[in-house]
């Protein structure tokens, strides 16, 4: 059985970092992609950072020169490195992974990431 499960989210200064993790049991990351994506309140669920097998990745706008997806293969876990926090990075983050990054296959539960002074 397949599971990912997220970790290391929480509350976050402003101008702070956080770092999440996500963890895989019966899923090996490195062949497939993976996706952090976050929904904030009342919002859709938006694509924050993509890294593929190849180890190419993907930002979107808002979050580019401040957050950092990589993978470390020998643990099997991704991460999303959190720099320059900003109140708008408050959401769920969730990690996704698949064969293809547009229809990933597995998911997490999700975590609360929380900015705020």
């Amino acid at each position: 059985q397949v599971q990912l499960v997220e970790s290391g989210g929480g509350l976050g200064q402003p101008g702070g970092s956080l770092r999440l993790s996500c963890a895989a049991s019966g899923f090996i990351f490195s062949p497939n992609a993976t996706v952090w994506h976050r929904q904030a309140p009342g919002k859709q669920r938006d694509l924050v950072a993509v890294i593929i097998s190849g180890g190419t990745t993907n930002y979107t706008d808002p979050v580019k020169s401040r957050f950092t997806i990589s993978r470390d293969n020998a643990k099997n876990t991704v991460y999303l490195q959190m720099n320059s926090l900003k109140p708008e990075d408050t959401a769920v983050y969730y990690c996704y992974a698949g064969p293809l990054w547009r229809s990933p296959t597995h998911w997490g539960q999700g975590i609360q990431v929380t900015v705020s002074s």
